[in-house]
């Protein structure tokens, strides 16, 4: 069987890092491993793409069979996306994109998932007489179709099993959506995880508890599918009828027309609510993923409910404490006593040389081998638990599929590298131990913030929460983490909504969740910005009573150059009043915030009762008076007991945005063959892979160059490389607008593309 080679991994599942995104893989620095197979039949030097149609799709399909006598249609999407997939000939690429029935040529990406206190929590799961339907039935979600877009659902669990109504198997292409088992592969969970917040109705109840669910398998073992199967997911869910979709996956693509961000924009078009995860990536800006930059969906990030958070101390050092974020898949972290702790190198086999871990916490570095590799190589050692440290800036959330036999717990970069020197200086053993902290509504470190790149809309539109969420899993409960667990907690409340409102439009169902948000501050009492938290954190109950929508719910002004005159630009916004009387509402901008923005709004709009009226927002911008960099604020909008407030962002010269992202390097399917991949967010004037040697940093070679990309994706093929076999560390480069950016990453030549194994 022969693989796929474009591989975009999505990590979005509730645990960043694994999860599926559930998935077992880190997104940097390990290499990726394609897993969607082909027919045998196909031939090396094919592909398989995603293509946008001008017109009208049977046109180009015709056109494309005429021009392209290598290219086999795969599936043909009309209903949300208008394109098509097809496999042909890799010389045929260029052909393909210069006919004038083409609008653009995509590669498919691989996607994989990002994984009852929340609830109650977020102002659902109430009996109140404030909350009913227009027939006067409590708000349960009854009569509202949901569909997830996942892993599959297991419908044989006793809290779904009456919920779920119906849904389809793109992977197997038949009507049996179930999570994958062992005997088919890497068993899956996620999907069972995500439904069981929306509408689990047993031991533990979901959001909208009698709402239906349709499940739609688009990743296979292991939490794996491609943009072509998430594609066809959607259509198949649209065709369906389904009132709110779900969808916890992503990748790590910060731009607007990626194809499922497109194809999301089109559901909504045709009356779907869509909901998506932001990502796993934080606490960097640009970090946000599609189909989480979707302009018309509901991109959500992820919070912290009541919960108690673990930390360590040293024993010797009680000053710094170092926040832990339990990994998926180990034992729970209830360490009551003492321990040691010793330094593993990665936790490759080879890295446990001499080191005695038996009864002891391993320090581990992220990257070079997967979740699951490292924690089993940590079990076999006979290490008590394992802390794998971030190789990237910040904290992140991880875990495996199948439970270890061993503690473990992720560790930020900048608390894994000090905990690193103190082990390294110290001439005796050091022991940590741990304390525990409640908390509740701050951010989660992992979650992926905004803004989008080339629109600068705000993204996330709000956040729920993402951490320790309980739900359903295949043959029992399980605790996760990630904005994958945050999107159920609004695609329940968007059925809510529908429910109470049969007549409501997916803009107007936005417009209730995000007007009525609680703002969040950090710990330090500070506001998180609109490009981290959105419009801040999900309040059901505050959704169902609201009497006033406002959209679009957040604003952006764009982009500004220093030396620009003076302008003034107007953005429109929509005021609905909801009541049987006439309110008058206050507009209240942010006056005197900024040196060089004059706002110029009316001070009070009468709306008459069941209207809505559109209302101008100008800001008069003198660019001179403004310093470079990110500006946000709110505008506010009162009228009655409601006060609405609309997040804004605006940039002053070219955002300092990540000039390249989403780097994948696979082996292709001829031998000694590979393919590479990597984003260009705003094009770049020169970009390429450069190879050097993993331990010594010496320069190896230019692996990859190119010039004057458009932005886009940069991909190609590669064949009978000039270095030797083994493991090197690749330094991706891009130069824009005399900005230039890296990744690191750690690749594979040679065959085979093995992690080091105990024999």
């Amino acid at each position: 069987m022969k693989r796929v080679q474009a591989c975009i991994l999505l990590v979005i599942l509730g645990f960043s890092g694994l999860i599926p995104h559930v998935a077992a893989a880190e997104t940097y620095p390990v290499t990726p491993r394609a897993t969607e197979t082909v027919s045998d039949e196909q031939q090396s030097g094919r592909r398989v793409v995603i293509v946008s149609a001008k017109g009208n799709v049977d046109n180009a399909v015709e056109q494309v069979k005429d021009a392209v006598p290598s290219a086999k249609i795969r599936h043909v999407f009309k209903v949300v996306y208008g394109g098509f997939s097809l496999d042909l000939l890799e010389e045929d690429i260029d052909v393909l994109k210069k006919l004038d029935g083409i609008a653009r040529v995509d590669d498919i990406a691989i996607y994989q998932p990002s994984l009852e206190s929340s609830i109650p929590f977020v102002g659902a799961g109430k009996s109140d007489k404030r909350h009913l339907g227009p027939g006067g039935e409590a708000l349960t979600g009854k009569g509202v179709k949901v569909g997830v877009i996942d892993t599959g659902v297991d419908y044989e669990h006793p809290d779904l099993r009456a919920n779920v109504k119906g849904g389809y198997d793109v992977i197997d292409e038949d009507e049996d959506p179930m999570e994958t088992k062992a005997d088919q592969g890497e068993p899956t969970f996620h999907g069972t995880h995500v439904a069981g917040v929306i509408a689990a109705n047993g031991r533990i109840k979901g959001v909208a508890p009698e709402a239906e669910i349709y499940a739609y398998r688009a990743l296979g073992p292991g939490g794996q599918g491609t943009t072509e199967q998430v594609l066809e997911a959607i259509e198949k869910a649209v065709a369906d009828g389904v009132d709110v979709l779900n969808l916890s996956l992503g990748n790590t693509v910060n731009g607007p027309d990626w194809p499922t961000s497109l194809a999301l924009d089109r559901a909504v078009d045709k009356g779907v609510v869509a909901v998506t995860s932001s990502g796993n990536s934080g606490p960097n800006m640009w970090t946000v993923g599609s189909p989480g930059t979707s302009a018309k969906a509901i991109s959500v990030g992820a919070s912290l409910p009541p919960v108690e958070i673990p930390y360590m101390t040293l024993t010797n050092e009680k000053e710094r404490r170092l926040e832990l974020t339990p990994l998926v898949g180990a034992k729970p972290w209830k360490l009551k006593r003492d321990i040691p702790v010793v330094e593993a190198g990665h936790g490759l086999v080879s890295d446990y040389k001499d080191v005695d871990a038996k009864g002891k916490l391993v320090l581990v570095k992220r990257g070079r081998s997967t979740f699951a590799e490292k924690m089993e190589t940590a079990r076999k050692a006979g290490a008590t638990g394992i802390l794998i440290y971030n190789n990237l800036k910040g904290s992140f959330a991880g875990g495996v599929m199948q439970s270890v036999d061993l503690i473990g717990a992720s560790l930020s970069k900048e608390d894994g590298e000090w905990l690193l020197e103190q082990l390294d200086h110290s001439k005796k053993e050091l022991s940590v131990r741990t304390g525990y902290e409640q908390k509740q509504d701050l951010l989660a470190s992992f979650s992926s913030r905004g803004p989008v790149t080339e629109t600068w809309e705000v993204k996330p539109d709000l956040v729920a929460p993402g951490v320790a969420i309980q739900s359903t899993v295949p043959k029992g409960y399980l605790g996760l983490n990630g904005t994958s667990m945050a999107s159920p907690h609004v695609a329940g409340a968007a059925a809510l909504l529908i429910q109470q409102h049969p007549d409501w439009n997916p803009e107007q169902v936005k417009a209730a969740l995000m007007n009525t948000t609680k703002c969040l501050v950090d710990e330090q009492g500070r506001e998180y910005m609109p490009h981290e938290q959105g419009a801040g954190r999900l309040q059901v109950d505050k959704a169902l009573e609201t009497k006033t929508l406002v959209y679009p719910s957040s604003l952006t002004f764009g982009t500004w150059e220093k030396k620009a005159p003076r302008t003034k630009r107007e953005l429109t916004v929509t005021i609905e009043n909801m009541e049987s009387k006439a309110r008058v509402y206050h507009i209240v901008p942010p006056l005197g915030e900024l040196d060089g923005i004059e706002w110029e709004t009316p001070f009070s709009v009468t709306v008459g009762p069941n209207e809505k009226k559109q209302v101008t927002l100008a800001a008069d911008i003198d660019p001179a008076l403004l310093q470079e960099g990110l500006h946000a604020g709110t505008v506010e909008i009162t009228g009655g007991s409601d006060t609405i407030r609309l997040p804004y962002v605006l940039f002053m010269e070219e955002p300092n945005y990540p000039r390249v992202m989403a780097f994948q390097f696979v082996h292709g399917d001829a031998k000694n063959s590979y393919y590479y991949e990597y984003y260009l967010p705003g094009g770049a004037e020169e970009s390429g892979i450069a190879l050097f040697d993993p331990d010594t940093f010496e320069f190896v070679d230019v692996l990859v160059s190119h010039e004057h990309s458009e932005r886009g994706m940069v991909s190609g093929e590669l064949s009978d490389l000039n270095v030797a076999p083994g493991r090197y560390r690749a330094l991706v480069f891009a130069k824009s607008e005399g900005v230039k950016d890296t990744i690191e990453a750690f690749i594979d030549v040679g065959e085979p593309p093995l992690f080091p194994k105990e024999g």
